[in-house]
């Protein structure tokens, strides 16, 4: 029962890829299982077949401690560990083939507290896979694009697990666009020419040390472009995944 841990900034498309890739799943005839890891949703695109909100409720600790809601998200990231036999418990109970997890909107709440490490390797002894998302319409400037090349790559660090790299939201940018952003991830000198044309000054500076510095570390990142929207490139994410998590066997044992 391996475990995909679905990770990226606000905004980039979590649930939605979430919601479509269970179906996806589903519809080729593997049992998946999806859990709701943020305590903060008010409404989700898929019914979650495990939800943190049973056991951590923002509202309620908004409510008792008189936080507001930012107090009270930080405060139910953290309780969330404590409740990590329970949420392993209900995981194994539903014995799926593979189990997809979305993380907070907010990334920082699961990624950069002390919790969310601990999550990720408490969470079952099964193999486990970040998939961190680029969010297409953020990413199409280079600066943009280096940001989140360096957020990656802390979320590497903070998680130390075998990494996937997804183009979301697609289907909101021209294809010419996907196609650059994708070769960028592909051809360090793409992304340095471009770095060079269209950005300047400490812009341009910055973006180029940076990126020098992460590729100087070995780090990849090539793309795989998906939409939730009309499911493209469900198909190659799903490859990739059983490369790593199954030896590029199907999860169904």
């Amino acid at each position: 029962m391996p475990i995909a841990f679905i990770i990226g900034t606000a905004g980039s498309g979590k649930s939605l890829f979430t919601a479509a890739f269970s179906e996806w799943l589903k519809m080729s005839k593997q049992d998946v299982a999806a859990v709701n890891l943020d305590p903060g949703a008010l409404k989700l695109p898929y019914s979650p077949d495990v939800d943190v909100r049973n056991y951590v409720d923002v509202g309620n600790l908004m409510e008792k401690y008189g936080l507001g809601p930012n107090g009270a998200l930080i405060m139910a990231a953290d309780l969330i560990a404590d409740e990590v036999e329970n949420i392993t418990k209900d995981i194994e109970d539903i014995d799926a083939d593979i189990v997809l997890v979305d993380t907070p909107g907010q990334m920082e709440l699961f990624a950069f507290r002390a919790s969310g490490p601990y999550i990720v390797n408490e969470l079952t002894r099964e193999p486990k896979v970040i998939v961190y998302l680029f969010d297409a319409v953020f990413s199409v400037n280079p600066l943009n694009y280096v940001s989140n090349m360096f957020l990656s790559a802390a979320i590497y660090n903070r998680f130390f697990q075998p990494q996937v790299h997804l183009l979301s939201k697609i289907d909101l940018i021209p294809r010419k666009e996907v196609e650059k952003i994708v070769d960028w991830s592909a051809d360090v000198k793409a992304l340095e020419d471009s770095i060079e044309q269209e950005l300047e000054d400490m812009k341009r500076l910055f973006s180029r040390n940076m990126m020098r510095a992460i590729a100087h570390l070995g780090l990849k990142f090539l793309l795989v472009p998906v939409s939730a929207k009309t499911n493209k490139g469900l198909t190659n994410v799903n490859a990739m995944l059983e490369r790593i998590l199954t030896g590029g066997e199907k999860y169904t044992y």
